[in-house]
């Protein structure tokens, strides 16, 4: 039976006899033995495989270059070198796939502009490998985070007809030639459909219903963007909770990051130190400061205000009304607070049509959390669960209450005070992992101009 590398690194006595497959990542001649590192994917560390001249398969060694995936059987001992508790002494060895001498991935730095180019070999790298393996173990920290608290996990569409942000910057998918793009009656769905920007409305639906619900889904933005944060798809979870206010939102919203912070510091195996040694060495620092530290909470009036009074000169201008951009949030957080914080209470003009409007008609129940080094992780409401103010709020945004009756009935039929947020998956990873661009954190990037694989 093929064991991981993983699991044969984790033993604790000597094995008789072992069975081990994966690639090559570097090997080293002798006249009577060579020396083979192998890696199965599993975990960052090789499994160091002496082979000596003479065993079964030993006249295959030669074309076991790097990149090359192999089967190897033997005997699993202490290591007398260092850097490993354990090494295999081959009894067997098999080329299973070779590779030629022009393999991209020798054994030499690439930058990542580069690794972007080969998204189809780049995980086998040891900070890609690290990068998705964590990216696995995060999604995993938060389907546990909400199914311990009794969440319902909800799969909504992604094809849909609403505009979530009612920003237009949406994917329409089509049936129609080019020439009867307008006809919407005749397109497949007899209206326009569009990739969702957001699960948000229609995990409302079920909120409505089940109380306690999250989604965790891929999500689409048409925005012609090309920084180092944007993609054109990612993936957001968005936890909507019934009987909630902008205190419980927060609350919960504020849990989850520190949950997601403790499970990469603990449950690593490894991957955090290529990232502190090869991204960013105040990496461990960083999450150990949003780990160990309470959120402060404040006004956006109150934020505009500190910014405002710092003297300090920042690329774009703070103002009243403006969004703040990453580096008030990083100052706030890095600078004044020294703690991560928590922004609430935004103007109305600059929130989509679902918040709710509070009590001074000038702002709405919005919440922003904040971490060092990345600014804003998480965005979320209080959502409008009054009828005739969210009538009035569609209004003001030029909404057609007709596109969105089924999500108008949530306020006419047994309507709740409830509460959500969205985290950018990938924005957790690049704060998580110290990457500094979106697209070495996801699998496939897609971004304008690029949609490769």
């Amino acid at each position: 039976m093929r064991e991981l590398i993983k699991r044969v690194l984790q033993c604790e006595s000597e094995k008789p006899s072992v069975t081990i497959a994966g690639w090559v990542r570097t090997r080293r001649d002798s006249k009577t033995f060579s020396f083979l590192e192998i890696n199965d994917g599993s975990c960052l560390a090789n499994l160091q495989v002496v082979a000596d001249a003479g065993i079964e398969g030993y006249q295959q060694v030669d074309r076991m270059l790097t990149g090359a995936s192999v089967e190897i059987t033997g005997k699993l001992l202490p290591s007398l070198g260092q850097g490993q508790k354990w090494e295999l002494h081959a009894q067997r060895v098999r080329l299973i796939g070779e590779v030629p001498a022009d393999y991209p991935l020798q054994k030499k730095g690439h930058t990542l502009e580069f690794l972007r180019s080969i998204s189809h070999l780049r995980p086998r790298t040891n900070l890609h490998g690290a990068v998705f393996r964590m990216r696995s173990r995060m999604a995993y920290a938060i389907h546990q985070f909400f199914q311990d608290r009794d969440f319902t996990y909800v799969h909504t569409p992604i094809l849909t007809a609403s505009d979530c942000e009612g920003a237009g910057e949406m994917f329409r998918v089509t049936t129609l030639p080019p020439d009867k793009a307008a006809q919407d009656a005749e397109d497949f769905f007899g209206k326009r459909a569009y990739l969702t920007v957001s699960g948000q409305l229609e995990g409302e639906t079920f909120a409505s219903a089940l109380s306690n619900i999250y989604t965790f889904g891929p999500t689409f933005r048409a925005e012609n963007s090309n920084t180092s944060r944007h993609a054109a798809e990612f993936w957001m979870i968005e936890p909507e909770v019934a009987f909630c206010d902008l205190q419980g939102d927060m609350d919960l919203a504020e849990a989850l990051v520190k949950h997601l912070v403790l499970h990469a510091l603990e449950k690593s195996e490894g991957d955090l130190e290529v990232f502190e040694k090869f991204v960013d060495k105040t990496l461990r620092e960083r999450l150990e400061f949003v780990a160990e530290r309470p959120f402060e909470r404040v006004t956006y009036t109150e934020a505009v205000e500190l910014l405002l009074k710092s003297g300090k000169t920042f690329q774009y201008p703070v103002a009243y009304g403006l969004n703040l951009q990453s580096e008030h949030e990083r100052w706030l957080t890095e600078e004044y607070f020294k703690k991560p914080t928590t922004v609430f209470n935004y103007p109305k003009e600059i929130k989509p049509f679902y918040m709710r409007l509070n009590d001074d008609d000038k702002t709405v129940t919005a919440m922003d959390v904040l971490v060092p080094g990345i600014g804003e992780i998480i965005g979320g409401s209080q959502r409008e669960e009054r009828l005739d103010v969210l009538l009035e709020n569609m209004k003001r945004h030029d909404l057609n209450p007709e596109d969105y009756g089924w999500y108008v009935d949530l306020r006419r039929y047994g309507s709740v005070p409830h509460a959500g947020f969205g985290l950018g998956f990938e924005r957790m990873l690049m704060f998580a992992t110290g990457m500094g661009n979106i697209r070495d954190v996801i699998p496939f990037a897609r971004t304008p101009g690029s949609c490769d694989f």
